[in-house]
């Protein structure tokens, strides 16, 4: 069994791949040929334990159980990442396992992939200004995801912590060779913008209906358990909503609260990512119309990008045997 650590992870899985390995997950879950999902959480004294699996076949049949801890106290208390965890891997038609993998790189990148695949197909073409709001290694991997698929020409980043999002400008900027600026709102970012993405730890909501322009795409990335929320109810229900996992929206999502509030049904949903990705169902309808991604994250996902490493690792003889 090989094991496959950190900075071997970000090695052999560029953005690039990791997009192409996601896309396709979610368009064999949306022509049916993916079992759904499974996820479990269990809350600890000082954050949770989230454990997600699913199955794939991708030429070789590979299934995943994934097990994150999200600490969001761990920088301040510990000195340690918010996030941390292990990727289990396995051959699905002999139950053989075949790698354990650090989690914390591949949820990272297959995060960003998925807000990239949802903005290949969602956001407008011209779409070239993008707001962030948290500026954290998560952020990084999303405004890097997104100019993979859209031709960017500013990023506008806030952060609640202003040397953060000063910092995060500098380095990006030198990334990507584009502008960005440090905002010191991120409402009028947000209305500046063509892309809007959150990422951040909130348990209220950051972003309004009056906060977006007309014919945005956003990504709402960071309310994936049902404490968590970052878009208003408001601004869900005067969008089209594309969600992930349905299942997974409705109970942990930013659409779980718009259903909560009751301005929303889970039958308001316009569709799943993969059955937009499969061409089954229609994702953006004209340019003027408002489209969230509500981005739960799922097992899918891992499983595609966890492959990609793997397959990569054995063809090149890396890891630790």
């Amino acid at each position: 069994m090989m094991f496959l650590d950190a900075p071997t992870v970000r090695q052999l899985l560029s953005i690039e791949t990791c997009i192409h390995a996601v896309e396709r997950a979610f368009r064999l879950h949306g022509e049916g040929k993916a079992p759904q999902p499974g996820v479990l959480s269990v809350h600890a004294e000082h954050g949770t334990f989230h454990i997600k699996a699913g199955t794939l076949a991708l030429g070789r049949h590979y299934f995943v159980a994934k097990t994150n801890a999200n600490f969001p106290g761990n920088v301040e208390r510990h000195g340690l990442p918010t996030i941390q965890g292990v990727i289990a891997l396995f051959d699905a038609e002999r139950g053989t396992p075949l790698a354990i993998l650090d989690s914390r790189e591949i949820t990272s990148l297959r995060t960003g992939a998925a807000t990239a695949v949802a903005a290949k197909y969602l956001a407008r073409e011209n779409a070239s200004i993008v707001a962030i709001c948290g500026c954290g290694v998560q952020a990084r991997t999303q405004v890097a995801a997104v100019a993979a698929v859209r031709k960017l020409t500013r990023v506008n980043a806030f952060d609640r912590n202003r040397e953060s999002a000063t910092r995060f400008a500098r380095e990006m900027a030198n990334e990507l060779g584009i502008e960005v600026r440090a905002a010191s709102d991120f409402s009028t970012a947000a209305r500046e913008s063509d892309i809007c993405i959150t990422c951040t730890p909130s348990r209220k909501a950051i972003l309004g209906a009056g906060d977006v322009s007309v014919g945005a795409f956003v990504a709402g990335v960071g309310a994936d358990n049902p404490d968590k929320q970052e878009l208003d109810p408001a601004l869900l229900a005067r969008s089209a909503v594309i969600v992930d996992i349905l299942d997974q929206a409705v109970t942990s999502g930013d659409l779980h609260h718009a259903i909560a509030a009751g301005v929303m049904t889970r039958e308001d949903v316009r569709a799943e990512l993969g059955a937009v990705v499969a061409g089954k169902k229609k994702g953006r309808l004209h340019d003027d119309e408002i489209v969230i991604f509500d981005s739960t994250g799922t097992a899918l996902q891992d499983v595609a990008a966890a492959a990609a490493v793997y397959e990569r690792a054995v063809a090149e003889g890396g890891g630790t045997i």
